[in-house]
């Protein structure tokens, strides 16, 4: 378990702040969205719309790399992976900053040519940090870093702007295989900055707090899954 620092609550806030800036946080309590490992959810981030506003992004990328070197380690981290497609833009700043090489991994190989699965160069033997903007249930960061490995990368580390903290294993499943989450915010980094201001409605917030206090059971009960098995399952199609 990472310990929280006074710096991690100030860099989670900041993050949540400016993503409702940029309206990349969606609060949808009446028409849920469906996630893509099936899971039911009244609300719904879009971290691509981060790419779109440079100072945003420059002060994001900034608390990612401040993130890193404080709980990994200024010369831990050799080359840095992107996750297609979203996790590559951030991927690249990240890489860039840090003064590291940086390829990214598809999320199959692409079907012609060499037919590869990681483009740039492959990290083998490096220590190897994997990127991608947003985090559900982790079972992207499964496929990713189990498609470095067998390449011959050094995968101990994952990084999010965005973890959603709620689904049931995802931490556990990637600490599982030796891989460790770092993130910048949650939704209640989200709801904690909705105080501030006039976002959204109360009655908005209390439905997904209700969300946030039992995810699977709100899930059920609006049509989707059900459980960590059944999302994974739901994952491979």
């Amino acid at each position: 378990m990472i310990e929280t620092t006074a710096w991690d609550r100030d860099a989670a806030l900041t993050t949540a702040r400016i993503l409702l800036e940029i309206g990349a946080v969606n609060f949808r309590p009446e028409e849920p969205y469906t996630l893509t490992s099936g899971w039911k959810s009244p609300v719904y981030i879009d971290c691509r719309k981060i790419i779109f506003f440079p100072r945003a992004r420059a002060k994001i990328c900034a608390l990612a790399v401040e993130k890193i070197n404080r709980h990994v380690g200024y010369e831990s981290i050799e080359a840095v992976v992107g996750g297609e497609t979203a996790g590559i833009p951030f991927a690249a700043w990240i890489a860039d900053r840090m003064l590291a090489p940086m390829a990214y991994v598809r999320k199959k190989p692409k079907g012609f040519g060499r037919n590869a699965l990681i483009e740039g160069s492959v990290p083998t033997g490096m220590r190897t940090l994997l990127v991608e903007d947003l985090t559900t249930d982790g079972q992207s960061k499964i496929r990713f870093a189990h498609a470095l490995r067998e390449a011959g990368a050094l995968v101990e580390h994952a990084f999010v702007v965005f973890f959603y903290g709620v689904f049931p294993g995802s931490l556990q499943t990637l600490a599982a295989m030796g891989v460790t989450l770092h993130h910048l915010c949650t939704w209640w980094d989200v709801l904690e900055a909705c105080r501030d201001g006039s976002a959204f409605p109360e009655e908005q917030l209390a439905a997904v707090r209700r969300f946030l206090d039992d995810p699977v059971a709100w899930s059920e009960a609006h049509g989707g899954v059900a459980s960590a098995e059944e999302a994974a399952r739901e994952k491979k199609g």
